[in-house]
């Protein structure tokens, strides 16, 4: 049980602006020491609340997935989810906008951040399209048995596939962050619509590889309901649709070269 009072609206925002602030912030150091032999660099511990936030957000993720994996998404209310992780409704309604959200982030929490983290560990050296690519491909292919048992979940339900869409959203302004303190470029727009263009590749990536069986575009995708058999290799199909950005990102760091 986690006995926490349920918050204002005014003080919901205030927190949430506080944790994209520790994610960004994070992701901007990490991008400054390029390597992982650089001088360490660190982020104060969260403090009790915040703590407290992450284990509720924690736990409402696997209560929505463990409650959905049993007795099937349609079987599970928001009030099922919120009992099983000894929260209240109102306070369900402060972490996640729906249940497929909640179900959803159980393979996507923290996602964003890992794959910003992971390019901003990359070398100096390392062409920064390939540093990209290959952070994208790792965290949305290197998964655990409980990740598999979401996607699994996913592909079967429509609902859950438009949200499984949707968290790619989040992955552009971390990464965003970290291409700026690559290219060492924080005034202009390049390094936005660089995220801006990857995220939109992932998603192109996702569509593909989720697509029901029959339906040539994504102009009918997803009409039907029912088990879809992920097509493809993802990290193939990831690979393909970042491919078209290299010439944008070695023109990006071309233009920012001594």
């Amino acid at each position: 049980m986690l006995p926490l009072s349920s918050l204002s609206p005014r003080r919901v925002e205030a927190d949430r602006k506080h944790a994209c602030t520790q994610i960004y912030g994070y992701a901007s150091l990490r991008a400054r020491s390029h390597a992982w032999d650089a001088d360490p660099v660190t982020t104060p511990p969260p403090g009790l609340r915040e703590r407290k936030k992450q284990a509720t957000r924690e736990a409402l993720r696997e209560a929505a997935l463990r409650l959905a994996v049993e007795r099937g998404p349609d079987q599970v209310r928001v009030e099922d989810i919120a009992e099983a992780a000894g929260v209240s409704p109102r306070t369900y309604n402060n972490y996640f906008a729906s249940r497929e959200q909640a179900i959803v982030s159980a393979v996507t929490a923290d996602r964003e951040a890992r794959i910003a983290a992971a390019v901003a560990a990359r070398s100096a050296g390392v062409r920064l399209v390939d540093a990209v690519t290959e952070a994208v491909v790792e965290q949305y292919t290197n998964t655990g048995e409980r990740d598999h048992r979401a996607l699994l979940l996913i592909t079967t339900w429509t609902a859950l596939r438009h949200a499984f869409l949707d968290s790619t959203a989040g992955i552009e302004l971390p990464l965003a962050a970290v291409i700026a303190e690559r290219l060492g470029d924080t005034e202009t727009h390049t390094a936005r619509v660089l995220a801006a263009s990857v995220t939109a590749a992932v998603r192109i990536a996702l569509e593909a590889w989720l697509r029901p069986a029959g339906i040539a575009s994504s102009a009918g995708r997803f009409a039907a309901g029912g088990l879809v058999v992920p097509s493809g290799s993802l990290p193939d199909q990831l690979r393909t649709t970042l491919a078209p950005l290299a010439p944008a990102f070695d023109a990006a760091e071309q233009g920012t070269r001594p």
